[in-house]
């Protein structure tokens, strides 16, 4: 029973000092990971940011002040399992577990300039071909195709020729003078012929009034008279109470992301050519918005990953205050990024404001893996073994663990396959597929990796 007692807490001691601190390192880059989420212009994405920082803190801390606990209490109180002498237990027979990864390490590491050349091509492929990848953003295209909801918004815009729009806020003095009513109306007329294949109908104050006056434009005080018998619910989509803005509404079709992009850009160069002096003009609207969202996950994601890299670097340095050391778990997540464009490629998946995250996501999920091995093979390394045997030992031990915590995170994402939302069931692929990429990282490339680089690292041997 005092054995057992014993057990516990040298268990206990040994997981506090040796384990802790390795997964507190791996907690701190993570968190960095998915720092860089807070820096992306698309809302959403920064409040996925902080909602997966908060769990991975909760996470940490349960994991010390309750299962940690859990166990001491389990094992130093109720475990009444009868222990083998220690000449019965080196006469056990290794896992089919333990044998695979046996096998499996030392084929890496007599194939590893192969493996890692493998790895450098294809990643470099996936990266190159993923800087010209599409944004899809889109709402219709992110719901499920068969809704009722859907189809009845395919009907209207059957109907009435658009469900889409883009508004010209300009602004004056005096938004009523001659000069300004006159260019209103110019404008409302000739946008459509300028953008015949885009344009369906545009508005404006101008419209409301000539159809009030036989289709003719009235001016000056005249033109106010008109404007005054409107009702003021329609008048205030077009003009302000003060008068110093209105708004033209441009109605258009449904237009492809970067068709989008394209019209705005043409017309706010129209607009410039034909603007007044005395009058400031923004196009505004969902359309805008839409375009705005395309440049924060065209753009924002390479931003955001490099983000992270950096700082999941900065912080093993830190930790371990060796650039060899910081740069080894890094180098198996850059491949996994590279090979998550070459599948997106290969599929012909576009980025959606989830799938943006994955760059991110990517860096926190691996950097865990990468930095517990990584820790367990310097544990080995400082006990006096060769690379060779510290790394046999090290998947040995930590592969199972690797392989287990690889395979939950893929049984918790792999419910949004289920959901019937385009964009929630490419992001739960992608999401397996990265996560499938970093278990394969972790146990064929990460080896190589450290064998290759353990040379430039000095290793102070405690036993």
């Amino acid at each position: 029973m005092n054995n057992d007692k014993n057990r516990a807490k040298n268990s206990l001691t040994k997981t506090i000092t040796k384990m802790v601190p390795a997964v507190f390192t791996a907690l701190v880059a993570t968190g960095l990971g998915f720092f860089a989420l807070y820096t992306s212009p698309v809302p959403m994405i920064q409040e996925f940011g902080k909602m997966l920082t908060i769990g991975l803190v909760i996470s940490f801390i349960l994991g010390i002040f309750l299962l940690i606990p859990i166990f001491f209490v389990r094992d130093h109180f109720f475990n009444n399992v009868k222990r083998k002498k220690p000449e019965q237990e080196k006469e056990i027979k290794s896992s089919k577990m333990d044998n695979v990864l046996d096998w499996i390490t030392k084929k890496t590491i007599t194939f590893r300039w192969v493996i890692i050349a493998f790895a450098i091509l294809t990643a470099a492929l996936g990266i190159w071909l993923d800087v010209d990848a599409d944004a899809e953003t889109d709402v219709e295209a992110f719901m499920p195709q068969d809704t009722q909801e859907l189809k009845d918004i395919h009907q209207l815009r059957d109907i009435i020729g658009t469900t889409d729009q883009v508004s010209i806020v300009y602004e004056a003095d005096d938004i009523v003078s001659d000069p300004v009513i006159t260019w209103v109306d110019n404008q409302t007329e000739t946008i459509g012929k300028e953008f015949p294949n885009v344009v369906v109908d545009t508005k404006s104050v101008t419209n409301i009034v000539k159809q009030m006056n036989g289709d003719e434009l009235p001016s000056g005080e005249e033109f106010s008279e008109q404007i005054a018998d409107i009702p003021e619910d329609q008048l205030k989509l077009f003009l302000n109470e003060s008068q110093t803005k209105g708004v033209i509404t441009v109605g258009i079709k449904h237009l492809e992301a970067d068709d989008l992009k394209a019209f705005i850009d043409d017309l706010g160069i129209y607009i410039e050519k034909s603007n007044l002096e005395m009058i400031e003009t923004t196009i505004t609207g969902k359309a805008v918005l839409d375009v705005e969202m395309i440049q924060g996950l065209t753009t924002g994601r390479y931003q955001m990953t490099l983000l992270g890299m950096g700082l999941v670097f900065l912080s093993l340095l830190i930790f371990y205050r060796h650039p060899i050391k910081a740069l080894i778990p890094l180098l198996p997540i850059i491949f996994i990024i590279g090979w998550s464009g070459l599948v997106m490629y290969y599929f012909n998946i576009s980025y959606t404001p989830l799938t943006a995250t994955l760059g991110a996501l990517i860096i926190g999920i691996g950097t865990e893996f990468t930095v517990l091995v990584m820790e367990r093979f310097y544990e080995e390394r400082k006990k006096g073994r060769q690379r060779l045997d510290a790394i046999i030992t090290t998947n040995k031990n930590i592969g199972k663990a690797i392989f287990a915590s690889a395979l939950t995170t893929i049984g918790g994402f792999s419910a949004l396959l289920a959901s019937d939302f385009v964009i929630l069931n490419n992001f739960g692929m992608m999401t397996l597929i990265n996560i499938s990429f970093a278990l394969f990282s972790t146990i064929f490339v990460m080896p190589p990796i450290m064998i290759i680089l353990d040379k430039f690292v000095k290793i102070k041997h405690t036993q």
